[in-house]
């Protein structure tokens, strides 16, 4: 089994590190093409008509420069791995969770979709934090469980038309958390705001306070209050086919 690791935080964040030890215990055709810095927020953003280019850290370790999760898969499949396409694309390992709505911008899962696009199995995977008492991460939850969960994804993995969306929660002592398996919570407005920067005539584009109300059984409420490891399949085909149904004959051309 081929397995090809990204992510979105860079080449050097402790993250895809974690990711690269827990994926060499899977299989032993490992390799890591991952952006040369930080690309959180880029989405499925690929850099059109810009030039880019390949760093080289190691025989199975390369960084794209200036490049997003997307750019990098993309040159994986069709460049550098074309000979012998990944099986499985682990994006990750997250600096903080990716729920909600907020997975459409997220370039964690912008890698883990393109992967599935090119034919992969992609998972993406993040590890929850506490932003308002700052950013340091406890990997502890993903050390213990995340080795476990990704084989059980790749086990359980039937072929269909999806990619996984994985989320670790903060770690408590002595607490095992449980797997649900869960939707993404559909937010009754964007979280994503203006947010004053204390230099003046400057902002922030940023999430000012959680988005509510928040539903029973979605992956939100499910790793933020009850601490449980959540899984969200997603599709790949997002076209909605009742809808379809539903206006065929009538979308006129005419008033």
């Amino acid at each position: 089994m081929r397995i090809l690791i990204t992510n979105d935080d860079g080449i050097e964040a402790n993250g895809i590190k974690l990711m690269q030890e827990l994926a060499k215990q899977i299989s032993s055709d490992v390799f890591t093409i991952a952006p040369s810095g930080n690309q959180s927020g880029a989405g499925h953003r690929f850099t059109l008509g810009q030039e880019l280019s390949i760093d080289q850290k190691s025989e199975k370790i390369h960084a794209i420069i200036n490049g997003t999760p997307a750019d990098c898969v993309a040159v994986a499949y069709t460049h550098l791995l074309k000979d012998k396409k990944p099986d499985v694309i682990l994006s990750g390992i997250n600096h903080g969770q990716n729920l909600g709505d907020i997975i459409h911008c997220s370039g964690t899962m912008a890698g883990a979709r393109e992967g599935a696009l090119h034919g992969g199995l992609g998972i993406g995977l993040s590890q929850a934090l506490d932003y308002e008492k700052g950013l340091e991460i406890n990997w502890d939850c993903v050390r213990e469980y995340g080795l476990n969960i990704v084989r059980s994804i790749i086990k359980e993995h039937d072929g269909s038309d999806v990619y996984y969306n994985v989320n670790f929660p903060i770690a408590i002592k002595g607490q095992v958390p449980e797997v649900r398996i869960v939707p993404h919570q559909r937010f009754s407005n964007s979280p994503f705001a203006y947010y004053p920067s204390r230099n003046k005539g400057k902002f922030f584009i940023a999430i000012p306070k959680n988005p509510h109300p928040l539903d029973e059984g979605y992956d939100f409420k499910s790793l933020h209050q009850d601490y449980a490891i959540t899984i969200t399949p997603l599709l790949l085909q997002q076209t909605d086919n009742e809808v379809v149904k539903n206006l065929q004959g009538r979308i006129s051309l005419k008033s």
